[in-house]
């Protein structure tokens, strides 16, 4: 088994976060992420999703639509109230040991997450084990080929990388089993109106044409039910629900 480059954990801070997506570029590049994740997950009428990491720009169409929508900020990253009207929906936990009982979730987002964490392992068997028999995952991550890794001026540029074949035996070596792989963010990451107003034209040209190029990958899988339930030791720290005004 081909193991991953050693790379330290690094979170982007949840305030930094907030301020790309309520950036122009943040703004286009929530829109087009949204789109995609729409066109895997169609109708989530009845399901509870979770969001972890910094998932926020992508749940917000789940909210009025799921039964129950969640979003875990990982301790080092932080936390903030979220949806901004009515009750808070975000909770303060270690990504290693989510605050969720077992096969809660038929949904799960990652973002800014997986290349953040130094416990890719234990994250990831905390995600198997709280995802639903017959839930699915999408992990979104920075492409290592890719422009957006290479630049620090948005989230994408911080953490560790991938490539496709990478991402897919990661999730095989942690008991899941990827059902698609695609690339998403073809534009470059720039705030010049002209290039933001083309990039949903940008985007579908992309995705049709130059796949090694896109900015981020976006994995969907499933769960390997077959396998062994992951062995967990509790280490239970006091989680924290963003209070409202937080």
């Amino acid at each position: 088994m081909q193991s991953l480059p050693s790379y330290p954990g690094t979170w982007s801070d949840v305030v930094d976060l907030r301020d790309f997506y309520d950036s122009g570029l943040g703004q286009t590049t929530k829109r087009l992420l949204r789109r995609h994740l729409r066109q895997l997950w169609p109708d989530t009428h009845g399901l509870c999703i979770l969001g972890l990491g910094f998932a926020t720009p992508l749940l917000r169409p789940f909210v009025a639509e799921a039964e129950r929508v969640i979003a875990v900020m990982p301790a080092n990253q932080g936390v903030l109230h979220w949806p901004p009207e009515g009750p808070g929906l975000t909770v303060l936990a270690d990504e290693s040991d989510l605050p969720l009982p077992d096969s809660s979730m038929d949904r799960i987002v990652l973002m800014h997450a997986l290349e953040s964490t130094e416990q890719v392992r234990a994250m990831m068997r905390e995600v198997w084990r709280v995802l639903a028999d017959g839930g699915r995952l999408v992990i979104i991550v920075p492409n290592r080929r890719g422009i957006w890794a290479r630049l620090e001026r948005t989230p994408f540029g911080n953490g560790r990388p991938y490539t496709g074949g990478q991402l897919t035996r990661l999730l095989r070596d942690n008991m899941f089993t990827p059902v698609s792989l695609s690339g998403a963010l073809f534009m470059p990451p720039t705030n010049s109106r002209v290039l933001l107003r083309s990039a949903p034209a940008m985007e579908e040209l992309g995705r049709r044409w130059f796949h090694t190029i896109a900015g981020i990958h976006m994995v969907e899988a499933t769960k390997q039910i077959y396998a062994a339930t992951p062995s967990r030791t509790s280490k239970r720290r006091g989680y924290v629900i963003a209070p409202q005004g937080f």
